[in-house]
């Protein structure tokens, strides 16, 4: 699809069809963006359960018609019982098992959060049952599975058939579910009746927390019932970065929301606006590695950081940096965090209000702990912890793992308001970048900005490689220019899931919102 969607009182885009369906139902029925996006997230997490699920994390940032936009860090800590002799002998901290699903999954309190907001900017809420109603109908009836869900499957099954409970729900008969076929997710669909009708605070502190807390004592995890209580969202300022567009936000750490502001930051240093498309490449891709750097220099739990992220997106910093950019050489760099899979999701409503989100279980299928009476399959994102009691992103019970993970917004001097977004792990920021120099800088329609051939700095999933990969449907010229300069480069499928699944949403100045998705998920940009 090269052309975008345009509508004028509400748009909603997000990976998958269903979830898109189930935002615009909301807004149609006088929801609000919010509101909406909640619906969207609670259906996502049910028919794309191998990206994200109510066992991780999630990041909201939301821009409203007027005032200040707001950041949600709804990311959960390690667990009591995360300590590091709990993995003493152990190189790093395991991906898969009980181990490996060490910290609070911190998603539904960041919807609680989140409505808490929806409320304070006032309107008649509606009720949380209207919003569950397609997920639990979805998880309790089935819905068909997606390519991209049996492809994960067949691909991590070697690393999760072992895992007794996940094997019940996601290998049922021991056997891959095929695209097409019904897939049902009962227990899911009960822990999503109970939300609806207890609450979504009942996931923390409750019945619902008691039984869930009972099967992580039985499988092993180091969480316990205490953690699951003391769990609260944060409400933070997002950064800001001053480009010549207009003002672009991102997440504070332990988010890498720095990384894609630096980059833009970088970026915006460098003559883009008419470039070719290998030139264009080659900045970002420099742009990329220095703000990596920054990252991995600084980024941990915010209360353990001794930089204010924010002074790094100062004017005079972003100069000095971006002089290390050799417009004809690759320069080295050193390894990537590696890929993530993640759900973004946008939406904006005839308010104004603009939501950019980002809700993940981590890893494919996360840490494939299936909690065996609610359904809930549980997250690893404490595997991006150290077990090196020096290093900056050393484990210690209560502290906040490094998140991949980072939605973004703008708002435009020309008046448009843009919230975009990506899934992938290092591919979130690049990605990231395409989309916004492609689209703002240099004019391209919004859908052909997300749907033309991206790149991925880095390591795609088993892969040990930190190469530069290109689709293959970048022509031969743009290819030899990146090798020319250094860069080692491979080149991926026509339409590849390595490079993320993209999405955005401009609000014009005349009021009319314009979506794209992006073809490589199962996505759509719904409006009315």
């Amino acid at each position: 699809m090269i052309n975008s969607n345009s509508a004028p009182l509400g748009m909603a885009v997000t990976p998958h069809h269903l979830a898109s369906e189930s935002a615009l139902a909301i807004l149609r029925k006088g929801g609000n963006a919010i509101e909406a996006m909640v619906a969207a997230a609670a259906a996502i997490a049910v028919v794309y359960p191998h990206m994200n699920g109510l066992g991780g994390d999630g990041f909201w940032l939301i821009v409203p018609p007027q005032g200040d936009p707001l950041a949600i860090d709804a990311s959960g800590a390690a667990g009591s019982l995360a300590t590091l002799a709990l993995y003493a002998g152990e190189q790093r901290i395991p991906h898969r098992g009980p181990k490996a699903a060490l910290t609070v999954a911190g998603t539904v309190g960041g919807w609680q959060e989140a409505l808490a907001y929806a409320a304070e900017l006032g309107g008649k809420p509606l009720p949380l049952s209207s919003l569950l109603a397609d997920a639990i109908r979805y998880a309790a009836d089935g819905i068909p599975v997606t390519a991209s869900q049996e492809a994960a499957t067949r691909s991590k099954r070697h690393e999760l058939a072992d895992l007794e409970h996940f094997a019940q729900i996601f290998l049922p008969r021991g056997e891959i579910p095929r695209c097409g076929q019904r897939f049902c997710q009962p227990k899911l669909a009960e822990t999503l009746i109970t939300l609806a009708e207890q609450g979504l605070d009942s996931f923390y502190r409750g019945e619902l927390a008691q039984r869930m807390a009972a099967d992580m004592a039985l499988l092993g995890m180091p969480l316990t019932a205490q953690d699951l209580a003391t769990y609260r969202p944060r409400r933070r300022t997002p950064l800001r970065l001053a480009h010549q567009q207009g003002e672009v936000f991102n997440l504070t750490p332990p988010t890498q929301g720095l990384v894609s502001l630096a980059i833009l930051g970088l970026a915006d240093r460098l003559p883009l606006a008419r470039q070719s498309e290998g030139a264009t490449v080659h900045a970002i891709v420099e742009a990329t590695k220095l703000a990596f750097g920054l990252r991995d220099r600084h980024i941990t739990d915010p209360a353990h950081m001794t930089q204010d992220p924010q002074a790094l997106l100062e004017a005079d910093r972003l100069d000095l940096l971006a002089r290390q950019i050799d417009g004809e050489r690759a320069a080295d760099w050193g390894n990537g965090k590696g890929p993530g899979d993640t759900v973004w999701m946008g939406v904006m409503d005839s308010s104004g209000l603009a939501v950019s989100f980002i809700q993940s279980i981590y890893h494919e299928f996360g840490s494939g702990v299936v909690l065996p009476n609610s359904g809930v399959l549980w997250q690893n994102r404490g595997a991006s912890f150290s077990l090196d009691a020096g290093h900056l992103l050393a484990l210690a019970p209560g502290k906040q793992p490094f998140h991949t993970l980072n939605p973004a917004a703008a708002r435009l001097y020309d008046g448009r308001t843009l919230v975009y977004g990506a899934m992938g792990g290092d591919g979130q920021p690049q990605t990231q970048a395409a989309v916004f120099i492609r689209h703002v800088v240099q004019g391209l329609p919004l859908q052909q900005a997300i749907s033309a051939p991206r790149w991925l700095l880095g390591r795609t999933w088993g892969d040990s490689s930190d190469s530069l990969k290109l689709e293959s449907r970048f022509g031969a010229e743009t290819i030899d220019y990146l090798r020319q300069r250094g860069h080692q480069v491979e080149l991926l499928p026509d339409f590849s899931e390595a490079v993320g699944h993209a999405g955005a949403i401009v609000r014009h100045t005349n009021g009319m919102l314009e979506g794209a998705f992006d073809p490589r998920s199962n996505g759509s940009a719904a409006g009315f």
